[in-house]
């Protein structure tokens, strides 16, 4: 079955279109290209993900919307695909679950949320973490600043669970920030960041990839 995964290239949509592959699931990632600051979809360094759909060897479909009209653009790419499912990264966030459930419901297709609740104690933190080259992208909530940009989620993830940061989501599922996966153990090759272009305007931040390449593994 042909199963669209929503793919932003965070953390949570990486895991969400590997569960899809392990799955054996016909997959087809799709990215969406919003305007700046949408509370929908993920917006820092969409055009990356390019290289991540070639490290993980899976198609991918660009869809550009606005606040207004994404639902209709998805559900007609979701229609024209031939989409048999589609699945999310999505960890608690209602708003974004709903939205996308309604749209399964309207083309008549089961929706996936295999992250779902998988939170603090259930060991995805640890996977995360222990697997993944995940980079901080973007900053938006009080008490992150300039200093995670571009930098290993894993300070960011250490300074949360120091109790550091209080009232952040540890998936930053409330728009406080956003990721973007390097490497993963099924990525055929790493990306490697050569260069951020890092803004911040006293509430908020992104960091730019401005350069990357890939590096192939070497065999043992």
């Amino acid at each position: 079955m042909r199963v669209a995964v929503l793919f932003s290239g965070g953390k949570d949509s990486v895991m969400a279109a590997f569960w899809a592959m392990m799955h054996g699931f016909d997959v087809t990632l799709v990215t969406v290209r919003p305007p700046d600051y949408s509370m929908m979809f993920h917006h820092p360094n969409i055009r990356w993900t390019k290289m991540q759909a070639e490290a993980m060897g899976l198609k991918q479909l660009f869809v550009s919307v606005t606040e207004k009209n994404w639902d209709a653009r998805l559900t007609k790419a979701f229609r024209r695909m031939k989409a048999g499912g589609i699945a999310t990264g999505a960890v608690e966030s209602e708003y974004q679950r709903r939205r996308i459930d309604a749209i399964g419901e309207k083309l008549h297709i089961p929706t996936y949320a295999p992250l779902w609740h998988k939170g603090q104690g259930s060991g995805l933190m640890e996977e995360l973490l222990g697997n993944f080259e995940i980079y901080v992208t973007a900053v938006s909530a009080e008490g992150l600043g300039p200093e995670f940009l571009g930098e290993p989620f894993r300070k960011l993830a250490d300074a949360m669970a120091s109790g550091k940061k209080p009232g952040i989501h540890p998936f930053l599922e409330g728009g406080e920030g956003e990721t973007f996966v390097a490497d993963a153990p099924f990525f055929k090759k790493r990306i490697r960041i050569k260069k951020w272009k890092k803004s911040w305007d006293g509430v908020r931040g992104v960091a730019e990839i401005e350069s990357a390449c890939f590096e192939t593994r070497k065999r043992a």
